[in-house]
């Protein structure tokens, strides 16, 4: 099954998401998107790694989300990939439109045919006010169009507020 989770910042997604991966019972590999280029972001990436269980394997691949999800899935296995926004932001970065239409169309034309469990969290970011930088601005609208996208194509779609899971579409967790 492909599950997205989305929600705001500490709305408890990737605990969620961690809770999901445990309960499927299959080996889970963790594909972490961030790049922790500070100390505020080291300690973030710390808390997820203390509260994963020690047994599963963890990829980190800031940029070659489809490569990694098609070389990794199986029917024996729970990919979860924390997080879609993160990624989105590393491709932004580059400032490369082409790699990131590239990587975008990578990851949408090979979500259908992933076999086993995948999970996706992402950041709902469009419920705030429009930002005003340029750069924000079409963060959030990438993210916006990256979610219906993803949305689409999932068979269950949650979002995460103050902990608690809001079933969007497909089975409740």
């Amino acid at each position: 099954m492909l599950t997205l989770i989305l929600g705001g910042a500490r709305s408890g997604k990737s605990r969620l998401a961690e809770q999901l991966a445990e309960r499927s019972g299959l080996a889970v590999t963790y594909i972490a998107t961030s790049e922790p280029l500070d100390g505020e972001m080291n300690a973030r990436v710390q808390l997820h790694r203390d509260r994963r269980p020690a047994q599963w394997a963890l990829i980190e691949e800031p940029l070659q989300l489809a490569h990694v999800l098609s070389a990794n899935a199986s029917a024996e296995r729970c990919l979860l990939v924390d997080c879609l926004t993160l990624w989105l932001t590393n491709l932004l970065m580059l400032d490369d439109p082409e790699r990131l239409v590239a990587e975008r169309t990578a990851l949408l034309d090979c979500l259908a045919q992933l076999p086993g469990e995948i999970i996706l969290v992402s950041n709902e970011t469009g419920l705030g006010v429009v930002p005003m930088g340029e750069l924000t601005r079409r963060y959030v609208d990438e993210a916006g169009w990256l979610h219906q996208a993803i949305a689409e194509r999932c068979q269950r779609v949650v979002l995460s507020v103050a902990g608690l899971p809001l079933t969007l579409k497909g089975p409740a967790l």
